[in-house]
Order: structure tokens, then C-alpha cells, then sequence
């Protein structure tokens, strides 16, 4: 059952794939903003998925994060979800993200829980039209 509250920390190293360089959000070998959102996003489905019925999954629909420190090649950085709301379907989710030194981005993250097989089938409606 879904409770606040609920937690998860992943941890990632940083390299050459997840680098703004190449992910293309600048030209620089530090750890990229749209890889800090994904280890988020990550982190937080990964905490709630074995809360959710079968056929259940969430979706991220909103993210609000400041980058606050860079990361360069080589480091760790760890990223912490909590649960801090539940309205519904919707779940709101506290996120810290950390290097091997310091903090490096904050904020919340919102994801919806929907029915898998309605969601995809129609999401492929959309090649349809």
C-alpha cells in the first residue's frame, strides 16, 4: 500500500555517456542536467513500483529541480526520493541529489499512476491520426 513517506537512493558514477558533452545539454564533461533527471525520475518509480496493483505503472509529469553543483568525470553521485504527497493518482516526491563532496540538486518531482496497457494503447493511437 502506498504510504508517505515511502524512500529510495540509487547511485550512479559518473562518466562519459551521462556527461552534458554528450547528451548534448552543452559542451562540457561534467555530469549532465537531463542525467540528474533521469536518476531521479528512476529513483522515485523504482520506490513506489511494488505499492502499485498489476498492470500499474507511474509516469513522470512535472519536475522541478535546481542543479545546484557540478559533477566531473569519476565522482559518485547518490539520489534520495521520499513520498511527500498522495492525491489520488498523483504522487509528489522529494528529491536530493548528492556527490562524493557536496549536494548538488533539490526539488520535487511529480509522477501519475496509470493502467499500463490503457496508457500505451493509447499513446499508439496517436500514429493513427
Amino acid at each position: 500500500m502506498l504510504k508517505l513517506g515511502i524512500k529510495n537512493t540509487l547511485e550512479l558514477l559518473v562518466g562519459e555517456k551521462n556527461t552534458a558533452k554528450a547528451i548534448g545539454s552543452g559542451n562540457l564533461e561534467v555530469f549532465a542536467t537531463p542525467a540528474m533527471i533521469a536518476l531521479i525520475e528512476e529513483t522515485a518509480w523504482k520506490s513506489v513500483a511494488a505499492f502499485l496493483n498489476e498492470g500499474e505503472s507511474t509516469v513522470g509529469t512535472k519536475i522541478d529541480i535546481n542543479h545546484i553543483s557540478a559533477t566531473p568525470l569519476g565522482l559518485k553521485v547518490i539520489c534520495n526520493t521520499k513520498l511527500i504527497e498522495i492525491d489520488r493518482r498523483r504522487l509528489v516526491f522529494h528529491v536530493e541529489v548528492f556527490d562524493e563532496v557536496c549536494k548538488i540538486g533539490e526539488g520535487t518531482h511529480e509522477r501519475f499512476i496509470i493502467d499500463s496497457e490503457k496508457f500505451i494503447s493509447k499513446t499508439n493511437e496517436k500514429k493513427n491520426s
